[in-house]
């Protein structure tokens, strides 16, 4: 069974081998995250870095050719809430951002902390 890796140097590699163009982005996206919830644990899995509370998967950075997606794995629950959200399927959906634009933080914090609630309190 495969586990999460959680090591801080790892995280920090993750974010290295991103190409530079990826790179702000990504910092971007994942301080934006845990401003909106400093206890998310931070992993990489599938070569992507995942906020995880309590062991379920909340949301994840997932780097593509010209944006980065903030993955919420609840995401399905939440799209009323949220039109932003893109996506399709049984639960996933997530926030496009492309590269070298601002990050809308305010929406990060706002899909990631309902997607806390739905999860359970903190």
């Amino acid at each position: 069974m495969r586990t999460m890796l959680r090591s801080t140097a790892l995280v920090d590699a993750w974010f290295d081998m991103l190409p530079p163009e990826q790179q702000d982005t990504a910092h971007a996206l994942r301080d934006a995250v845990m401003a909106a919830a400093p206890g998310l644990t931070l992993s990489v899995k599938w070569g992507n870095l995942v906020f995880s509370h309590e062991g379920t998967h909340v949301v994840a950075i997932v780097t593509h050719k010209d944006s980065a997606h903030l993955q919420v794995f609840n995401g399905m629950a939440l799209t009323a809430q949220f039109p932003e959200l893109e996506g399709h399927g049984k639960g996933l959906r997530y926030l496009r951002t492309r590269y070298r634009y601002p990050v809308d933080e305010e929406l990060v914090r706002e899909v990631v902390q309902a997607s806390l609630g739905i999860i359970g309190p903190q």
